[in-house]
């Protein structure tokens, strides 16, 4: 099947920048990341597609290479200079790995990696929790007590499994190694299988009597509470592996972790963007046209913003380091204001006189078409 386009996949132009791509696979990982589509195949597609895309776009000697010779760049064993990438054994393992290095566990770069297959085959499970916050809270960083339901190991035996007073066995199916050897004549000659033992499931040892409270499973289920520091400045996709919160494991097997995965509530006011915050704001004619100071929302309060005289609707102030503060380094984003001139639509009938009288003025006539104010006003309104 023939490759698309890697910047038809983003949604970019080939002129975009690295932040642009940046953001559109940002959007696109979201929506598609199978935490949010578990079981659709066509979700898991487009995500590992995009993020493949995402790769070779954000290096600039790989976009390089692929605006020169397109999806051949990289195949495996390529003729071109430096070689081929390999892309074609790029999976969904390669594709969460990527997303979490740029956007995910703040270098805890590991959690879709190996490590769990690295553990004993009898660790706990990962559990996963969804949190809400406002980007006032985003803004300040803050504490959050989470309520979960998860196994434990049960306060009767330890997570033995085993009842009071008497131990486990060694297993008489694998003598105790946890694996099953089995030897294969072939053609070439003999060959060992080695599995992992089913009775034990590769702990080496059985229980003769279970423990009654957890029936031999070495934990139980209840709910517990903990606390999660969550720092300013994270976004939506952001996760924080809590180690060892997640399920014990059966019989004594180490725990697995609580995955906390950020999400960004909608905010009445701001839309965020990056670490920057834009909002609106009305403003009457006469301050527009006279200037004049007015209030704005600003995270955590108001502020003043003054307006100077012949300020057009549309017109955008940047409010320096009134943004959002950057998750790994030091310094905030900006606070984008757009001011919208508002026309008010109940007029007394004396103001609509002094309005008749203002309009009268050659000061208030509005000028001609021209080529020269059509991009004076097309560029204030960002059209």
């Amino acid at each position: 099947m023939e490759k698309r386009d890697y910047y038809e996949i983003l949604g970019v132009d080939r002129s975009a920048d690295v932040e642009e791509v940046k953001r559109a696979y940002r959007k696109l990982a979201l929506k598609f990341h199978p935490d949010r589509n578990p079981g659709n195949a066509e979700a898991e597609s487009k995500f590992k597609e995009a993020t493949e895309a995402y790769e070779i776009l954000k290096d600039p000697d790989k976009r390089r290479r692929y605006d020169q010779y397109g999806h051949a760049a990289f195949a495996q064993g390529a003729g071109f200079p430096g070689g081929g990438f390999g892309f074609e054994g790029f999976d969904l393992t390669d594709a969460l790995r990527a997303f979490m290095r740029d956007f995910g566990s703040f270098g805890f770069d590991d959690f879709f990696g190996g490590r769990a297959s690295t553990q004993a085959s009898n660790r706990g499970r990962d559990l996963q929790v969804r949190i809400s916050l406002t980007l006032e809270e985003i803004a300040a960083g803050v504490s959050k007590k989470l309520r979960i339901q998860r196994l434990e190991t049960c306060p009767e035996c330890s997570g033995n499994g085993t009842a009071p007073g008497t131990q486990r066995k060694t297993c008489p199916q694998c003598g105790g190694s946890g694996q099953i050897r089995r030897v294969v004549r072939s053609l070439f000659g003999q060959m060992v299988n080695v599995s992992t033992c089913g009775a034990c499931r590769g702990m080496g040892q059985v229980i003769g009597t279970p423990c009654p409270t957890c029936r031999g499973e070495g934990r139980v289920r209840s709910q517990t509470t903990h606390t999660v520091n969550i720092p300013s400045g994270v976004t939506e996709g952001n996760y924080i592996p809590v180690e060892g919160k997640g399920d014990a494991g059966p019989q004594g097997g180490p725990a697995g972790d609580l995955i906390v995965i950020i999400e960004e509530a909608e905010h009445d006011v701001f839309t965020r963007r990056d670490n920057d915050i834009i909002c609106i704001v009305p403003i009457s004619f006469v301050t527009a046209a006279i200037g004049g100071n007015v209030e704005i929302p600003v995270l955590g309060g108001t502020d003043t913003l003054a307006i100077p005289a012949g300020t057009q609707t549309g017109r955008l102030f940047r409010l320096r380091g009134k943004g959002l503060p950057y998750l790994r380094r030091s310094g905030h984003g900006d606070q984008l204001v757009q001011v919208h001139v508002w026309t008010p639509d109940d007029l007394s009938e004396s103001d609509r006189k002094l309005l008749r009288q203002l309009g009268e003025s050659p000061s208030f006539k509005a000028p001609k078409s021209s080529k020269s104010f059509l991009a004076r006003l097309r560029e204030t309104l960002g059209v």
